[in-house]
């Protein structure tokens, strides 16, 4: 019993990343080491073993604001001369042609890494595959918050964040977002965006704590997007993380955020009364407008439940 508990916790803290062709460590590719997987998303800044082996090594570590790249660089620039370095991208399996690095791996100032990330922000996320869990779709391969908005880890560790199909099901068609502004910092279980519908109002708690890179300005002016879509179209900001897997602890994987949905359709259903027990038992498929179907309930308590927030007058 001991040692499974031991590997699932093991198994929590591997970021499970989108957008990612190999999974060999940077550390690996440079030929400093003979096997390691990227078990961070390939965000070395904050990756744990990147700073084991600084330490063995008798290296200085690396800032956290990124202004001193990470020591892995050096081992590129040896390894390569000048005419074939190869774009870090394609060692990581970011892109998948082959590219040569003409800016000696300082990507702060490449214009191809830019334009790399600004294609993430604006480009859709690939489908992921749908789970069903007590008829509520779930992403596989996301994480999941308790207040049901989801996490989804990308290239580099950036995070894009959107709400599930329980929040979408559960509130209805919403009509407006008041989503965070570029450069705003969210923190993690604390109030990040709002959400309304006609008179009534809710704030959401973030998922991760980091900096807003970007916005999806298409959900924020037609939030249908957002409640029909949810885990593509519908995504809403993207985040640059303080702490990969410190943000992890506090949220759903796998087959525990399965289990979770399944608990929270069980405690809605109880809200609903035993009429709805029963047509779940027999397979029913959940109310796509909780809150328009059943008002009774009311607003505030579906808000204090499930989001763990308050409304907003």
């Amino acid at each position: 019993m001991k040692k499974a508990a031991s590997k699932e916790r093991k198994a929590r803290r591997t970021v499970i990343g989108f957008q990612v062709v190999e999974d060999k460590c940077i550390w690996m590719k440079a030929g400093v080491v003979n096997f390691r997987l990227c078990d961070n998303a390939y965000d070395c800044y904050h990756c744990p073993f990147d700073k084991g082996m600084r330490k063995a090594m008798g290296m200085a570590p690396h800032v956290d604001s990124g202004e001193e790249a990470p020591k892995w660089v050096s081992y590129l620039k040896e390894k390569y001369d000048g005419a074939n370095r190869p774009c870090r991208h394609a060692l990581t399996g970011r892109i998948d042609a082959p590219k040569i690095c003409t800016q000696n791996y300082e990507c702060y100032h490449c214009a191809f890494d830019q334009m790399l990330d600004d294609v993430d922000f604006e480009q859709t996320p690939t489908a992921p595959e749908i789970l069903v869990a007590s008829g509520y779709r779930m992403a596989d391969g996301y994480y999941y918050h308790m207040g049901h908005s989801w996490a989804r880890f990308e290239h580099g560790g950036r995070v894009r964040v959107g709400m599930d199909d329980f929040f979408g099901k559960l509130f209805g068609p919403i009509q407006s977002l008041a989503l965070p502004p570029l450069g705003e910092r969210v923190k993690q279980n604390a109030v990040s965006w709002t959400f309304s519908r006609g008179d009534q109002s809710a704030a959401v708690l973030a998922p991760v704590s980091g900096q807003v890179l970007a916005v999806n300005t298409g959900a924020r002016e037609h939030p249908e997007i957002a409640h029909e879509d949810p885990y593509q179209e519908g995504w809403l900001f993207i985040v640059e993380p303080d702490f990969p897997k410190r943000n992890m602890k506090q949220l759903y994987f796998g087959k525990e955020s399965i289990h979770w949905m399944d608990a929270e359709s069980q405690r809605l259903l109880g809200l609903m009364g035993p009429e709805y027990e029963r047509l779940a038992a027999t397979g029913g498929e959940p109310i796509s407008d909780i809150y328009g179907s059943f008002p009774a309930i009311g607003w505030d308590t579906l808000v204090g439940e499930f989001l763990r927030t308050e409304t907003r007058g």
